[in-house]
């Protein structure tokens, strides 16, 4: 039974569709004026692991992810730059979807753009006007906020909270919280005719728009960051349930913020703790909020200039959970990579002891296929045991970050038994053994299926200065290794326990000595 915590009740609540067996899914995609900054990838790799998560439990997962390609920014950057608009949502659209074929966002169903659905936009106020909850000024037009009495409810802020959209057309507003739903053109911007004049949508409008189109009047999760929860996701609502007459989405599932990692220690650190509720400190994340306009590098060229590997980010942004903040930063990643290194590791090891490729296994895609009869093999038993902690977290609000240590605990318990099996040694190996190596691998690439990893084999970037680390530790292992054949063993002994005081631990195998930087 899976249960999701909805920021609109503030409680977790199990998981009930609205069509039995289908799930929609509509996240909050970029405004593309600027390339993808490794932020932009923490909505998408999450909500790819949940349609994951949802696919393996037997669910058909439609899932959308829009694409702002008109809005003030695009418009002032357009003009910074020189280029038509649509030229620069062009590029920036390609950028994104670069970043996202790279840490292995595939789920995606749709993506739809806001200019193809200008005329559905145009409906959709003029379906509002007719109701008598917005109305016309100057050629712009805006959402009543009075005529919606719940509104506030997804935020929990009472109108008088609310300081409302500035700009020019505020003056012509009712209220200085009603939201614009249309924007008249100034000359030289792009626009389009409308029964008000020529314009262009407001931002909120557009997804109310998108999502209608492609889910339905009503569907199951909108997802998107805590920033969006107000205005953006506010103004979604009362818009759309001011226009059909029913509730728009079934649970709202927001991810915390992507912050830098010097300001979460000034100003976001004590989310971490378990008793604060995300929601509630939204101005402490949006303070530390990594973000374009606070220098975020393009991820693609982090990817490049720090030579991290995609895989790892996705790993990073998995290791917490989603409702939680992530404190970014290149260190922070590369001891990611340290530690999931000891996958990459397991799988070679694997390789040497079976002869067969680990990442040729299939993974069960489906919960039902992936269950362990291990009879009275005791190490089966723990295989089939931590699998299930790793679905027991994930069925507890997707926490991937308990999931991912249910990983770890695996990964440990596999490399005791090749140990104790000596399975590293071909005339110790039975076929049994080998047997139960090769279903608890099976075992490790579900799980990671369901992380989207272990696609292919991965090999860690690494700096110059690892360079020396490596061939520093290699002169010492080989130092260990004579002294231990001339049984000089408190020699072997004491660099083995130096280097483990350093964070290297030594594992000696028949095949010789392998080395890695300890969890």
């Amino acid at each position: 039974m899976i249960r999701i915590y909805n920021t609109l009740s503030r409680t977790k609540e199990v998981f009930e569709p609205l069509r039995p067996g289908k799930v929609g899914i509509y996240l909050c995609g970029p405004t593309v004026y600027k390339p993808s900054h490794i932020g932009h990838m923490v909505g998408p790799v999450i909500f790819d692991t949940i349609k994951r998560y949802l696919t393996y439990n037997g669910y058909e997962v439609t899932w959308v992810v829009n694409i702002t390609d008109v809005d003030d920014k695009l418009i002032a950057r357009s003009r910074e730059l020189g280029i038509p608009m649509q030229q620069l949502a062009e590029q920036m659209t390609a950028d994104y979807m670069e970043c996202l074929r790279s840490v292995g966002v595939e789920g995606i169903n749709h993506f739809p753009r806001a200019t193809d659905h200008i005329p559905d936009m145009i409906q959709f106020i003029e379906d509002l006007i007719q109701k008598g909850y917005a109305y016309e000024a100057d050629g712009d037009v805006y959402f009543d906020v009075s005529k919606k009495a719940d509104y506030g409810k997804l935020s929990r802020r009472s109108l008088d909270s609310m300081q409302g959209e500035g700009g020019e057309g505020s003056q012509r507003k009712r209220s200085i919280v009603d939201f614009a739903l249309w924007k008249r053109s100034k000359p030289g911007e792009p626009s389009w005719p409308s029964p008000w004049g020529l314009g262009r949508p407001g931002w909120h409008i557009e997804c109310s728009v998108m999502s209608a189109r492609l889910l339905g009047e009503t569907f199951d999760i909108h997802g998107g960051g805590l920033d969006l929860v107000f205005p953006h996701h506010e103004n979604e609502i009362a818009q759309s349930e001011a226009r059909h007459g029913k509730p728009m989405v079934r649970y709202w599932v927001h991810n915390g913020l992507m912050q830098d990692a010097e300001a979460v220690v000034k100003v976001g650190g004590r989310m971490s703790r378990a008793e604060q509720t995300p929601e509630d400190d939204i101005q402490a994340q949006e303070a530390g909020k990594l973000a374009g306009r606070h220098g975020a590098k393009s991820f693609l060229l982090l990817l490049k200039e720090e030579n991290l590997h995609p895989e790892v980010v996705r790993f990073f942004i998995l290791g917490t959970h989603y409702r939680r903040p992530i404190e970014f930063s290149v260190q922070r990643i590369r001891e990611v990579g340290n530690a999931v290194e000891a996958f990459y590791r397991f799988f070679r090891r694997f390789s040497r002891i079976t002869g067969e490729d680990p990442y040729r296994l299939p993974p069960p895609m489906r919960r039902a296929n992936g269950q362990l009869l291990p009879g009275d093999n005791p190490f089966l038993q723990d295989v089939a045991e931590l699998r299930n902690r790793f679905l027991e977290a994930m069925d507890d609000d997707f926490n991937t970050g308990a999931a991912l240590g249910h990983m770890f605990d695996l990964l440990r318990r596999i490399n005791k038994y090749i140990d104790d099996q000596r399975l590293e040694e071909p005339a110790a190996r039975s076929q049994e053994a080998i047997g139960a190596l090769r279903q608890a691998t099976i075992t490790l690439r579900e799980l990671g299926w369901i992380f989207g990893v272990f696609r292919k084999p991965v090999e860690i970037a690494i700096q110059p200065e690892d360079h020396l680390v490596r061939d520093l530790v290699q002169v010492l292992i080989e130092l260990r290794t004579e002294a231990r054949k001339k049984k000089d063993f408190a020699t072997a002994d004491a660099i083995r326990d130096r280097l483990a005081k350093l964070g290297i631990r030594l594992e000696d195998r028949p095949t010789g000595t392998e080395w890695s930087f300890a969890k």
